[in-house]
């Protein structure tokens, strides 16, 4: 990896996960996903996730024919921002299926100029750890590879302790992303990667449920006798798809109370909350994740970034209440949206 991709990755980023623009007829809508990107990298983000599961890993398949297309058109857009910046934006995209078709997405994504794939493993759910390891070091032999930890009830699996350790052990690993909505689980990976010795994997948190306290923990293992500390140093997230301009406001909020060690008040606390609060309603929790995509889809709609809600799945869409709920966070958090900032720039960002 880029020295320069490495150094911003270990110092900590917003990272949105990237929705697909369609249009009415569900058909892709090019101007308004080259806005969503040119929203993010105006708004701050230090790089963006593609062809993720809020991406809708759907654009894999042959019929709708997305990935590669989506691929190159966000390439267009990073390169076109990265001309204008000092430094690079991380290109991270999504990696996922049996080894084949992992394998074939890595190199698919070193040829676009992608820096590091972002993988799940979510189709091996009955393999072995020593496949899982296998199918991770075959890929990692393309492409710097970031660890996903999805949990269970979007489709990932749990990954054991023991799996961790050993995937910490493979030299292409540059992060790991914890996503498990589980406290128990997300110590397993930062206990794992503290005592395999590796201090050049980045940890990012994907735990949408808990963003600002992953932020602010200082992680405390003993390793090897000795008492050590790391920390969550930035969020890939679907969450951070929306208020992007304000998650990055949060982003070095929360590294100045780390870095400086300062004590953390109780309106952090509540921030912490209201956060998790907002996310219920954007993720629908309530309703088993089901409106997660949707609920995304629905604030970039009223900030005008997309023209509607549509997924590529036409039963994939708001459950019975998230509008309101959606309705209720906004009018609860205003200073948690970005809508002004996005207002001022949406024209330039559609042209």
């Amino acid at each position: 990896m880029n020295p320069a991709i490495r150094s911003s990755l270990q110092r900590g980023l917003v990272i949105p996960a990237l929705p697909l623009a369609l249009d009415a007829n569900r058909r892709w809508d090019e101007r308004r996903q080259r806005a969503l990107l040119r929203y993010y990298f105006a708004a701050g983000a230090g790089g963006v996730a593609v062809g993720v599961h809020t991406t809708q890993f759907a654009i894999r398949d042959p019929q709708v024919g997305l990935f590669r297309p989506l691929l190159n058109l966000a390439a267009e857009e990073f390169s076109r921002a990265d001309a204008g910046r000092g430094e690079p934006l991380v290109r991270i995209t999504g990696i996922c299926g049996p080894t084949a078709q992992a394998v074939a997405e890595a190199q698919l994504a070193v040829s676009t100029g992608y820096h590091a794939g972002l993988l799940s493993l979510a189709a091996l759910k009955n393999a072995t750890d020593d496949e899982l390891i296998a199918h991770c070091r075959a890929v990692a032999e393309v492409i710097p590879v970031i660890g996903f930890y999805l949990q269970p009830s979007v489709g990932g699996r749990a990954l054991p302790y023991s799996f961790w350790r050993r995937f910490a052990e493979i030299e292409n690993v540059v992060a790991i992303k914890m996503a498990p909505f589980n406290r128990y689980q997300t110590l397993d990976v930062v206990r794992a990667v503290m005592e395999s010795g590796r201090e050049d994997i980045a940890l990012y948190t994907g735990n949408d449920d808990n963003i600002v306290i992953d932020l602010l923990t200082p992680f405390r293992f003993q390793v090897d006798g000795e008492w050590k500390t790391r920390r969550i140093v930035g969020g890939l997230l679907g969450h951070w798809a929306v208020w992007t301009h304000k998650a990055v406001e949060l982003l070095a909020q929360c590294q100045t109370i780390a870095l400086k060690n300062q004590p953390i008040g109780l309106e952090t606390l509540t921030l912490a909350q209201q956060v998790t609060d907002a996310n219920a309603a954007f993720f629908d929790a309530a309703n088993g994740y089901h409106g997660c995509i949707a609920g995304i889809h629905e604030v970039l709609r009223r900030q005008g970034l997309l023209e509607g809600i549509w997924c590529l799945d036409p039963h994939e869409s708001p459950s019975l209440g998230q509008r309101e709920e959606i309705d209720r966070v906004y009018e609860a958090y205003p200073e948690l949206n970005d809508d002004a900032f996005v207002r001022e720039n949406l024209a330039k960002w559609l042209i």
